[in-house]
C-alpha cells in the first residue's frame, strides 16, 4: 500500500537540467516544486581532488546501475532483443544534475532548417528526396519561436563562444550559418590552442569556415541573471565523466537548482525511483506520480496539480508506456506516437592526423575546448546530387588526453610489444583527430517500447531499443570523413588515417555519444506526436515532457543546447497552464 503525500503544485520526474530549469522558473513564479530524483545529492565539493581517470571514465561512477535497471537492444524488429548488460555506446547518468554534471559543456542551438526540415526539403529538392520510410516532419515550432528560450539558457549557463549572426548581421568571427541571435553570448570564447589554430588553418584553406565552438566551460568568472557566481576554467582536462569542483562547467548544480532552492519553494527528494505515473484516462489528466524510496523500499504517492517527466530520454519514453499514456508506436502500420522517431548521433566520419614534429601538450583542454565550422551541417550545402540529406558539425576538440585511455598509434602499427610501445611515446602528443558529427533521421524501423521478456529491480518491463544505421548514415558518414581527410591535410600531417565511414550495423559496444533522442516528439498533430510546442502531452494536459525525448530527429549538434531552451519552453507553459488550465497549443487553432 502506498503512502499518500500532502498536494504540490508541481513534481518534476528527475532533477537534470530539465527538472531544475522547471523547478527554478517555477519556484521563482512563488509555486510549490518538488524534485523527485533517484540518486544521490551532489555538490562541487565532491569533486574536489577527484581526478579519478579510472574510477570515473572507465568505470562509470556516475552512471546509472545496470544491474538494476537497463535496457534491451536489437537491430530489426523482429530480432530477439538482449539486455545491455555492460556500458558502450551511450552513457545515462544518475543523482543530482543527471548528464548535466558528466557532460562535456558543447552547447549548440540547432540549425532553423532543423525545425522545419520537411518542409524545407520538399521546397528545395522536391518530396522525392525523402526516402519511403524516412519519417521526416516538422518540429511544430520555428527557429525564431524557440530563440529567446535560447538566449535564456545561454545566460543562465554562462556559455563562453562568439556570435556569428546576431539580428540578421553576419559577425566576423561567428558561424556564418547559425540562425539570428538577439545578442552575443554571455562570455568570449575559450581560448584558441595551437592545436585548434592548426585546425582553423587547415579548414581556411581548405574552403571551409571555422570558429570557436561554444561551451559550457566558462572562459571567464560570471554571474548570472540569478546572482549564482561560477568559476573560470583551469583547463585541467576532467570534464566529460567527471564533476567540476571549480564551478567552471554549467551544470544544474551550480546554476539553476540553488536558484530554485533559494526561493524556499523547491523541495529536493534524493533516492526517489518513480515507477509510475498515476494518469486518468477519462480526464486526460495525471493526478501525480509513484515513487520509491529505495533506502527504505517505502512506496509514495506524490499528487500534482502539473507533472514534469523531466528524466533521462530513455527513461521519460519508459515511464509515458509503462503508465498507459499515448497510443505506442507500430512499426508495422507507423501509427501511434510514443516511442516513435528515435534518434541517435552519426560519428561516422573522422580523420586522425600524425605530425612527426609537433607536440601539442594534449593533456590539458577542457571538455567543450575546440574549433570546427558548419559548411555541410543542415542544408547548408546543395544536397541535389548527394545521396542523403541534412549532414554534421566538423570540428576538433581538445578535451585533454589522461594517461588511461590515450595510446594513439598509426593503423599499420601492432597492438602490442616493443613497436606500440614506441609508437605510443612518439605521437602521445602529436596526434591530432577531427570528426564530423551527423545527424541522424527517423525510419519507420527505429524505436523504442517496453520489451516483453526482461524486467527491472521492480519487475516492471525494461524499455526495448530497436536501431539500425539505414543508406542514409552510411553516405553521410562517408561525405564526412571525405571531408575530414581533406581538412587534416591542408594541416600538414605526416600521416592521415580517415574512418572512411560507417561500417557494418550500428555497434552498441564500443562509446559514441550519448546523444539519444526521440521517443516522445514534439509537433503541431496529437496523431503524429507526444507533445505539442510547449511539451505539453496530447493524451494528459497537465503532463509536460520535455528534454530530448521531444527532439524530432537528431542534429548534427550535441543537444544541450536545445534540451535546454525546451525546457525554459516548457516552464514557461506550465506557469501559463496553472493560471488557467487548457491545452496551450491546440491543433485547431
Amino acid at each position: 500500500m502506498a503512502e499518500e503525500l500532502d498536494p504540490v503544485d508541481v513534481v518534476t520526474v528527475g532533477v537534470g537540467w530539465t527538472g531544475g530549469i522547471i523547478a527554478k522558473e517555477l519556484a521563482q513564479a512563488d509555486y510549490d516544486v518538488v524534485g523527485l530524483e533517484r540518486g544521490g545529492e551532489r555538490d562541487t565539493d565532491d569533486w574536489l581532488t577527484v581526478h579519478d581517470e579510472l574510477g570515473y571514465a572507465l568505470r562509470y561512477k556516475l552512471m546509472q546501475d545496470l544491474s538494476r535497471e537497463t535496457l534491451t537492444f536489437r537491430h530489426e524488429p523482429d530480432d530477439t532483443a538482449l539486455p545491455m548488460r555492460r556500458y558502450g555506446a551511450f552513457l545515462p547518468g544518475t543523482g543530482v544534475g543527471g548528464a548535466g554534471v558528466h557532460w562535456n559543456g558543447i552547447t549548440w542551438r540547432f540549425l532553423p532548417y532543423d525545425f522545419e526540415i520537411e518542409s524545407e526539403t520538399i521546397d528545395e529538392y522536391g518530396e522525392d528526396a525523402i526516402p519511403e520510410d524516412m519519417q521526416l516532419q516538422d518540429w511544430g515550432i520555428t527557429y525564431e519561436e524557440l530563440e529567446p528560450y535560447y538566449d535564456e539558457f545561454e545566460y543562465t549557463a554562462g556559455i563562453s563562444g562568439v556570435a556569428g549572426n546576431i539580428e540578421g548581421e553576419i559577425q566576423d568571427e561567428g558561424n556564418p550559418y547559425e540562425g539570428p541571435r538577439a545578442r552575443d553570448y554571455p562570455l568570449p570564447p575559450m581560448m584558441q590552442t595551437p592545436s585548434l589554430e592548426v585546425f582553423a588553418e587547415g579548414a581556411d584553406a581548405a574552403g571551409y569556415e571555422p570558429f570557436m565552438q561554444p561551451s559550457a566551460n566558462l572562459s571567464e568568472t560570471y554571474e548570472n541573471p540569478d546572482g549564482i557566481n561560477l568559476g573560470q576554467c583551469e583547463y585541467c582536462g576532467y570534464c566529460e565523466r567527471f564533476g567540476c569542483e571549480w564551478g567552471a562547467k554549467s551544470d544544474p548544480t551550480v546554476t539553476v537548482l540553488p536558484a530554485a532552492e533559494d526561493t524556499g519553494n523547491f523541495e529536493l527528494r534524493t533516492h526517489s525511483n518513480v515507477v509510475e505515473l498515476l494518469y486518468d484516462e477519462d480526464d486526460e489528466a495525471v493526478t501525480g506520480v509513484k515513487y520509491v524510496d529505495s533506502r527504505t523500499n517505502t512506496v509514495y504517492e506524490q499528487p500534482a496539480d502539473v507533472v514534469a517527466l523531466t528524466a533521462y530520454v530513455l527513461n521519460n519514453v519508459r515511464l509515458l508506456l509503462l503508465s498507459g499514456i499515448g497510443e505506442p508506436y507500430d512499426p508495422e502500420t507507423g501509427e501511434g506516437v510514443v516511442g516513435k522517431n528515435y534518434c541517435y548521433q552519426n560519428m561516422g566520419g573522422s580523420a586522425t592526423g600524425f605530425f612527426e614534429d609537433e607536440e601539442w601538450n594534449l593533456y590539458m583542454g577542457a571538455g567543450a575546448l575546440g574549433a570546427s565550422f558548419d559548411d555541410i551541417n543542415g542544408d547548408n550545402f546543395d544536397h541535389e546530387d548527394e545521396d542523403f540529406l541534412h549532414g554534421g558539425n566538423v570540428a576538433i576538440n581538445q578535451t585533454g588526453e589522461r594517461p588511461i585511455a590515450n595510446n594513439p598509434v598509426p593503423e599499420d602499427t601492432p597492438s602490442w610489444g616493443s613497436e606500440f610501445k614506441e609508437a605510443s611515446l612518439e605521437y602521445n602528443h602529436s596526434r591530432l583527430e577531427i570528426s564530423c558529427q551527423g545527424a541522424v533521421l527517423p525510419f519507420q524501423d527505429n524505436y523504442l517500447d517496453l520489451d516483453p521478456n526482461y524486467t527491472d529491480d521492480y519487475g516492471l518491463p525494461l524499455l526495448r531499443m530497436t536501431f539500425n544505421w539505414h543508406d542514409q548514415d552510411y553516405a553521410l558518414a562517408e561525405y564526412g570523413s571525405d571531408v575530414c581527410e581533406e581538412v587534416m591535410a591542408e594541416m600538414g600531417a605526416d600521416q592521415v588515417d580517415a574512418s572512411g565511414g560507417l561500417e557494418g550495423d550500428f555497434d552498441i559496444i564500443p562509446y559514441q555519444t550519448t546523444h539519444n533522442t526521440g521517443g516522445a516528439i514534439m509537433g503541431a498533430d496529437p496523431d503524429e506526436s507526444v507533445v505539442n510546442n510547449y511539451l505539453q502531452c496530447w493524451d494528459a494536459h497537465n503532463l509536460f515532457v520535455p528534454g530530448a525525448s521531444a527532439f524530432v530527429h537528431n542534429s548534427g549538434y550535441n543537444p544541450t543546447g536545445t534540451v535546454g531552451a525546451l525546457a525554459f519552453r516548457a516552464a514557461e507553459g506550465i506557469e501559463e497552464y496553472l493560471e488557467e488550465p487548457e491545452v496551450l497549443a491546440d491543433p485547431e487553432t
